[in-house]
């Protein structure tokens, strides 16, 4: 905990300065901000009620891959009865109208690991109140990129250094964020904001810690696989299913998440929904990057 250091100051959108850039974000440091916010904590609001977010997801899932994904009827009706149930303090909410007039990817991006997280938890652990926890985290996940300036989201040609650690920041200033608005530091909204590019072999960041549990796991892959599929301003031209598919099995391979939620998200690629468990992963990789992607092409400063 006392390892991370906000290294850009973190904001609300009404540019209200939470933390200034190189605080430590201590136990104290955190409870002080939670009794900084002093609005009501039951002022919370239904998120599928929300603007046009309802009408948005189904929308969105009726485009490939996602028409394949979530062609079962049935579930998709159960999965939606569970993302009814999350409520949101307001500045989170209103972080989706921000994303929506200013980044619509992002937004769309935020919407679609919302319901992927979800729906990947139902199929692993069946049964269980964990997957309304994938639904809070999938609808906030990148909250923190509203304290990143637009002409970093959306910028077009390689990330400088300093701005690479800009966008990176997005986790810890997430963190921070959902701190405050959640009054609780240790909620799981808050934690899994922060956590949600952490990796199983400690490659990830912020804290670059060995990632190991399920929840975490998941938004992981839906936060990748659907980063994979769109396309960005940095990459004007998205994946193909297959290839990105595929970059989720590589990551499998060199341990940087688990086999399980991978093999779950092939088997809702498929038509006929084989059980996740008896599936078997081809090895082999035919897909190819697109033209033009410059993900992860760093210049300096």
């Amino acid at each position: 905990m006392g390892n991370i250091t906000t290294e850009f100051p973190v904001t609300t959108l009404d540019g209200t300065e939470l933390l200034p850039a190189g605080t430590v974000l201590t136990e104290e440091i955190l409870q002080g901000l939670a009794r900084s916010n002093t609005t009501p904590t039951n002022e919370f609001l239904q998120l599928m009620d929300y603007g046009g977010i309802r009408q948005d997801l189904l929308i969105f899932i009726k485009y490939p891959p996602y028409h394949i994904v979530f062609s079962d009827q049935e579930e998709n009706e159960k999965i939606f009865k569970i993302l009814g149930t999350v409520r949101l303090p307001l500045p989170v909410l209103e972080s989706m109208d921000y994303f929506k007039e200013n980044d619509f990817q992002t937004y769309r991006h935020t919407l679609m690991v919302f319901i992927i997280s979800v729906l990947l938890a139902e199929t692993i652990i069946p049964d269980s109140k964990e997957p309304f926890g994938c639904a809070f985290i999938g609808s906030s996940h990148d909250i923190g990129k509203t304290c990143i300036p637009l002409e970093i989201l959306k910028k077009r040609t390689p990330l400088t250094k300093n701005e690479h650690k800009y966008l990176k920041h997005h986790a810890v200033a997430g963190y921070v964020l959902l701190s405050y608005f959640l009054k609780n530091h240790n909620s799981f909204i808050a934690r899994l904001a922060r956590d949600h590019h952490e990796r199983k072999d400690g490659s990830g960041y912020p804290r670059g810690i060995a990632q190991t549990d399920t929840m975490v796991e998941i938004v992981a892959v839906a936060d990748v696989y659907d980063a994979l599929l769109m396309p960005r301003s940095y990459r004007p031209i998205s994946y193909d299913n297959r290839t990105a598919l595929e970059e989720m099995t590589r990551m499998a391979e060199r341990g940087a998440i688990g086999w399980d939620v991978i093999r779950a998200l092939i088997a809702r690629n498929r038509l006929e929904k084989p059980s996740y468990k008896d599936l078997v992963i081809p090895r082999e990789k035919r897909g190819s990057a697109p033209i033009g992607n410059l993900y992860g092409k760093i210049v300096d400063d």
